[in-house]
C-alpha cells in the first residue's frame, strides 16, 4: 500500500525574500497605500516611484538578513508583527508608534480582552499563523558563503541603487510630502512598529537610573479666613477618554448632563486641550508642573508633581484607581486599586464600573480630619467595551452596542454606547458632589474634574485613541474640564462665582491642572504660577496673599 508524502520544497533565499516581501507590501500596508495615494495622487509618476522604491528597500532588507537560523525566525515575526499591527491601522485608524508601544506594555489583561476579539484571531490567523507555517515549510537553500554574497550583491546592489536613484529624481516631491504627512512613513508595516518598539526601548533603558528630583520642598498650607476648624477636602477626578464634543455642558445636542446641570456651582473651562492622546502620556503630564510643549517622559519621571507638592505642603493624598493605574504618578502617596472586583453591586466580569471609587469616597469622608486630596482615576469611558462602562437598564440612549467587536454594531450603536458612558459619568460626578456636600458641616468641599484624552468613534475612518499628537483629531485632544465648589468654600474663600463663569471660554489645557489644585488648596509655593490657575483672580481671599 504506497501512502502519499508531502516533500518540502527547496528554495532559494532570494525568491523567498522577494515573496515575503509581496505578501507585507500587499496584505499589511492597505492603510499605508491609502494614503500614498492620497498624498501623491495629484503626481502619479511620484506614486509610481515611491512605490518601486519602497519594495527595492524591502527586498534589499530582507534578503540582507538571510542568515542561516535566523532569516525563518526573523521573517515570522515580521509577518506577525505586520498582521497585528494592520488589524489596529486598518480597521481602528491606529498608527503604532513609540508612545502606542508604551500604551501596549501597560495594557492589563481587562484592557487586552475586549481587543482581542474573534475576527482579531481570525486576521492574525490568516494573515500571521498561515503565512509563517509556509515559511516554516519550505527548506531555504543557503549557498556557500562566497557565492551567497555573490548572488546577494547581484540583487541588493541593484534594489539600492534603484530606490536612491528614484528617491534622488524626486527627492523634492517626496521631501514636502514627507514633511507635510508624518503619518504616511509612521503606517509602514512592520518597519514602522518595529523602529517604534526600537526607540521605546532605548526610552526605558536611558530612563532606569532616573534620580527624582524634589519640587516644592517650600510649599505651605494658606489657613482660609471664616472657617478655620473646617479641613478643605478636594476631589480630584482624572476621567478617562472623555471628549468635550459628547458634553451637553458643552452644548452637544443630546443631554448628556442632566445630573450637573441640577447642581449649583458647577463651572465649565471650554476649549481645554489634553497633553497627550493615551493614558501614559497625559496621566504624568497633567499631574507634572511642566507644560505640555516642556514635558518629556524622563522630565515627568525624573522630578515631582503635584502629590508630592501637595504633601510638602501638608495635605494629605490618596489616589484611588478604576483604571489601569497611575502610571507612577501615585507612587509616593497612598494608591489603592478598584479595577477589578466581585461586588455585585459594581462590578461584573471581573470589572469594575466608577461607582466603586464614589462608595470608597463616602466610607472616607467621615474619617477626614484635616485638608485632603483624593484623587479619583475613572474607567470613564474607556473602550472598546463602552457597554461596560454604565448599567444598561439606566442608559439613555437605545440601541446601544453590546460588543467589543465595532464590526458587530452599526456606527449609530457605537455612539450610543458611547455616550452612554458620557451620561455615566455625569451620574458619577454627580454622586461625589452628593457625597461632599453630605459633609458640609464639616468639612470645605470642592470637586475638579478633567479627562486625559478624548476618543474617535468614527470620524474619518478612527476609532479609539492614541493617534500620533502631530495628526491627532480634536476628538482625541478637546476634553471636558468642570469644577465645582461648595456653597461653604466660595462663603470662605469669598470667591466670585460669576467671575469664574465669565473666564470659562478658554483655551485651557492640561496645563492648568497643577496650577489650579494648588490655587483650590490654598498652597503657597514659588513654583505655583498665577496665570494658570483657572481659579485666581476670583477669590477675595486668595488675592490677598
Amino acid at each position: 500500500m504506497s501512502t502519499i508524502s508531502f516533500k518540502r520544497p527547496l528554495v532559494s533565499d532570494i525568491p523567498v525574500a522577494v515573496a515575503v516581501t509581496v505578501w507585507l507590501l500587499v496584505t499589511a500596508n492597505a492603510t499605508f497605500w491609502t494614503k500614498g495615494m492620497l498624498y501623491f495622487g495629484a503626481h502619479p509618476t511620484a506614486l509610481a516611484a515611491f512605490a518601486a522604491a519602497v519594495i527595492a528597500l524591502h527586498v534589499a532588507a530582507f534578503l540582507s538578513v538571510s542568515v542561516k537560523y535566523f532569516i525563518k525566525p526573523f521573517y515570522i515575526f515580521a509577518i506577525f508583527a505586520a498582521a497585528a499591527a494592520s488589524w489596529y491601522a486598518d480597521k481602528l485608524g491606529i498608527i503604532i508608534d513609540r508612545t502606542m508601544i508604551g500604551n501596549i506594555t501597560s495594557t492589563t489583561v481587562n484592557e487586552a480582552k475586549h481587543l482581542l476579539t474573534g475576527r482579531f484571531v481570525t486576521h492574525m490567523v490568516i494573515f500571521g499563523v498561515i503565512p509563517s507555517l509556509v515559511v516554516a515549510w519550505v527548506r531555504i537553500d543557503h549557498k556557500p558563503f562566497g557565492r551567497k554574497v555573490m548572488e546577494h550583491i547581484i540583487v541588493i546592489v541593484p534594489c539600492l541603487l534603484l530606490a536612491g536613484g528614484l528617491v534622488f529624481l524626486k527627492y523634492p516631491g517626496f521631501s514636502s510630502t514627507f514633511r507635510e504627512h508624518h503619518d504616511l512613513l509612521a503606517s509602514l508595516n512592520p518597519a514602522a512598529p518595529v523602529v517604534a518598539a526600537v526607540k521605546y526601548g532605548k526610552t526605558i533603558s536611558a530612563e532606569t537610573n532616573i534620580v527624582v528630583q524634589a519640587l516644592g520642598t517650600d510649599a505651605r498650607y494658606s489657613e482660609p479666613g471664616t472657617h478655620p476648624g473646617k479641613p478643605h477636602v478636594l476631589v480630584v477626578v482624572a476621567g478617562e477618554t472623555a471628549r468635550a464634543q459628547d458634553f451637553s455642558l458643552y452644548g452637544y445636542e443630546r443631554e448628556t448632563n442632566p445630573v450637573l446641570k441640577s447642581h449649583d456651582n458647577v463651572l465649565t473651562f471650554a476649549d481645554t486641550t489634553s497633553c497627550g492622546t493615551s493614558t501614559a502620556v497625559s496621566l504624568p503630564c497633567m499631574f507634572s508642573a511642566f507644560k505640555r510643549t516642556d514635558y518629556s517622559d524622563a522630565k515627568g519621571k525624573g522630578t515631582e508633581g503635584l502629590i508630592e507638592v501637595l504633601n510638602h505642603a501638608g495635605i494629605s493624598t490618596q489616589w484611588w484607581d478604576a483604571n489601569t493605574g497611575s502610571k507612577g504618578v501615585a507612587a509616593r502617596t497612598v494608591e489603592l486599586t478598584f479595577a477589578s472586583g466581585d461586588d455585585p453591586r459594581f462590578c461584573s466580569n471581573g470589572e469594575c464600573r466608577d461607582d466603586v471609587l464614589v462608595e470608597k469616597l463616602k466610607q472616607e469622608l467621615p474619617k477626614v480630619t484635616g485638608n485632603t486630596v483624593f484623587v479619583l482615576h475613572q474607567i470613564g469611558s474607556h473602550g472598546p467595551a463602552y457597554y461596560m462602562r454604565y448599567v444598561e437598564e439606566t442608559a439613555p440612549f437605545k440601541p446601544d452596542c453590546r460588543s467589543s467587536d465595532f464590526a458587530d454594531c452599526s456606527k449609530d450603536e457605537i455612539r450610543n454606547a458611547y455616550d452612554n458612558t458620557i451620561a455615566y459619568t455625569d451620574k458619577i460626578l454627580g454622586d461625589i458632589i452628593d457625597a461632599l456636600s453630605a459633609r458640609r458641616d464639616h468639612i470645605l468641599g470642592a470637586m475638579i474634574y478633567v479627562s486625559d484624552h478624548g476618543e474617535s468613534i468614527g470620524e474619518n475612518g478612527l476609532y479609539l485613541h492614541g493617534a500620533p499628537w502631530f495628526m491627532a483629531p480634536a476628538e482625541q485632544t478637546h476634553v471636558p474640564f468642570l469644577a465645582w465648589l461648595s456653597p461653604e468654600l466660595v462663603i470662605d474663600e469669598q470667591t466670585d462665582i460669576e467671575c469664574l463663569r465669565a473666564r470659562n471660554t478658554g483655551p485651557h489645557s492640561h496645563d492648568n491642572l497643577f496650577h489650579s489644585v494648588l490655587g483650590a488648596m490654598e498652597v503657597d509655593t514659588a513654583i505655583y504660577d498665577q496665570s494658570l490657575d483657572v481659579f485666581a483672580g476670583c477669590s477675595a481671599h486668595r488675592a490677598s496673599q
